[in-house]
């Protein structure tokens, strides 16, 4: 099945809260991370929710550190995540980091690790989609995802060689 890529939402389609009530969830997010010194804000995944974690990327531009936490799956030894920005159209900062510098760490409840990104494609990207369609809210990401412009991104971190 392939997932949704027009602009326009369809009939029926999930409601977005207002760009800046996202915007305030992301500020209050880090804030509650940074605050409790990482004690709260990140989660392991369930076979019914997604976690969250803190990704670490270098500015493609600025070559400054840069980290967001974004929610992601285990998919064996592999993290994934979706690159989107609160669906709206442009992509996210950090998947455009990676893809200038695939390499970053990830902070998971009670460990970092040294991850390479990359983007699913074709059965593997379909599988892992599924998955997330799977997951409580799921049942409304594709009429989220019929919003964008443009087909989202599912990224794989690996293990960085050495590593795990």
């Amino acid at each position: 099945m392939a997932t949704p890529s027009a602009a326009a939402p369809q009939s029926g389609s999930a409601r977005l809260p207002p760009r800046w009530f996202i915007r305030t969830a992301w500020v209050v997010h880090r804030a509650i991370y940074n605050i409790t010194g990482g004690r709260l804000g990140l989660r392991p995944p369930s076979s019914k929710v997604w976690g969250m974690m803190r990704l670490h990327t270098i500015g493609r531009r600025s070559g400054a550190p840069r980290a967001a936490i974004v929610a992601y799956v285990e998919d064996g030894p592999n993290l994934v995540t979706m690159a989107m920005n609160g669906w709206g159209d442009p992509p996210p900062a950090w998947w455009l980091n990676l893809l200038a510098r695939p390499t970053a760490s990830v902070d998971l409840p009670g460990e970092r690790r040294d991850v390479i990104a990359r983007e699913a494609q074709g059965a593997e990207r379909e599988r892992l989609w599924e998955v997330f369609r799977s997951l409580e809210g799921g049942d409304d990401l594709d009429a989220l995802a019929s919003r964008r412009s443009r087909e989202t991104p599912l990224v794989i971190l690996e293990p960085a060689p050495g590593t795990r």
